[in-house]
């Protein structure tokens, strides 16, 4: 087996991890972040861009470290302890296993506004059905679309706010320049609001570290990673804060009939017909692409962990017909039909919840291996390898206590259930802690 060839830029690297990033997402999420942060979008963009780049540098700071596949679970297990790194990475199968039912959530309740008559459970069971038979047979049908769906965002990102632009343009009586959409359509500064917002315009960013898994393929990963995971969550905080704003002063406040969907009804309001029809098959497409991505991603780590004997191995740990996991496919589609039980908000939340602990434990990982292990305390190196981590893990800390009250139960019971299959695994830490195989 020949190694890797190194070909990959800076440049290229940083366009991965924004394609990942989804940027359309800013207005798949957006009328449920208005209704949290009353009307001020773009303000929760910039405290979640504030907490995010902090994070991304100890996620830089890991991957100089340890320039291999893994992230989080990687980081933590090396700088800190296998059994909290097992954690880390039950964490990170939380967003895997996850992460699919919200992308068709937010896809179904779009459809839903537009076609009311259906409900969204139709639309639901109907992405489920249809990604899950694609991801069975294969993924060439994802591998073709991928490039042309993020020009397709491209375009829908460039043209709703151009129209945004114009429709404020078109109002007298609405200024272009305000802090509206930063403090709030309210007096004041509504800073609880503000980070429940902030705490959910996190999931905007989720795979910003994703590149980490570009190493073998990286000219000098040491120096390129950190710069591109840096780059990666700056560009992509200023693409959610700008299309925020303008959107936010098209559609000043925060009442919408239908705030998972709220994206179409201003798109019907500043485009007409024709433009709100080719937004909504520009984020339904996306969204289509988006999900086939999650769901083979993360039936692909649940196929590593169940042939690793970390979850059931007859289960999981099986390639079907085709070649592909079937298996995990099929939990992820099982596992989606709680969405029918949830709204947008909670799903995201959700979600962010295994992200935040991630994060936290990244943020930590920093410390322990930097300043701990190698004692790295002089000059700039305590600004960089304490002080920066622990504003990090502050800031994630504090998003965490600001998620909805029904994902902290849901997370919280998800960890549980990690520490008890942790203990069993280990029979009662008798034995090693299993090593988990996760290629992200």
């Amino acid at each position: 087996m020949t190694d890797m060839k190194k070909t990959l830029t800076l440049g290229q690297v940083v366009l991965f991890g924004l394609a990942y990033m989804t940027p359309i997402i800013v207005l798949g999420t957006f009328g449920v972040l208005a209704v949290t942060t009353e009307g001020a979008v773009s303000g929760a963009y910039v405290a979640a861009l504030v907490a995010m780049l902090f994070t991304a540098h100890s996620y830089g700071r890991m991957a100089s470290a340890f320039p291999v596949a893994g992230s989080a679970y990687t980081y933590v297990r090396k700088s800190i302890d296998a059994r909290l790194g097992f954690m880390a990475g039950w964490a990170i199968l939380l967003d895997y296993l996850f992460l699919p039912m919200v992308i068709w959530l937010i896809g179904a309740a779009y459809l839903h506004s537009a076609f009311p008559a259906i409900p969204v459970a139709v639309w639901l069971l109907a992405f489920i059905a249809v990604t899950t038979l694609i991801n069975v047979i294969g993924l060439k049908l994802a591998s073709a679309v991928n490039s042309v769906m993020m020009l397709v965002q491209i375009l829908v990102l460039t043209a709703f706010v151009g129209l945004a632009m114009h429709y404020v343009l078109g109002d007298p009586a609405q200024p272009f320049w305000s802090l509206t959409p930063f403090l709030g359509a309210n007096e004041g500064f509504p800073l609880p609001q503000l980070m429940a917002g902030a705490a959910v315009a996190c999931y905007s960013f989720l795979g910003f570290d994703a590149v980490t898994t570009l190493t073998e393929e990286t000219h000098e990963p040491k120096r390129t990673l950190p710069r591109a995971i840096l780059l990666i969550t700056l560009c992509g905080g200023l693409i959610f804060i700008v299309v925020s704003y303008f959107v936010q002063l098209a559609a000043p406040g925060h009442d919408f009939a239908n705030p998972d969907a709220a994206a179409y009804e201003i798109a019907r309001n500043i485009g007409g017909d024709i433009f709100v029809s080719l937004f909504l098959i520009g984020l339904v497409v996306g969204q289509f692409a988006s999900g086939i991505a999650a769901q083979a991603s993360g039936s692909r780590l649940l196929y590593a962990m169940g042939r690793d004997e970390v979850l059931p191995k007859r289960l999981l740990g099986q390639l079907g017909r085709f070649g592909t996991p079937v298996g995990g496919l099929l939990l992820s589609a099982a596992v989606a039909l709680l969405a029918l039980t949830l709204d947008v908000l909670s799903a995201a939340s959700f979600i962010n919840f295994g992200a935040f602990l991630a994060f936290a434990l990244v943020n930590t990982s920093v410390i322990a291996h930097y300043y701990l292990r190698e004692r790295r305390r002089g000059g700039l190196d305590t600004l960089w390898f304490l002080v920066c981590p622990l504003i990090g893990l502050g800031a994630i800390l504090w998003l965490m206590a600001s998620l909805d009250a029904k994902a902290i139960v849901l997370g919280g019971a998800w960890l549980a259930c990690g520490a008890l299959w942790l203990t069993w695994l280990t029979r009662g830490f008798q034995r090693p802690t299993p090593e988990l195989s996760i290629e992200n």
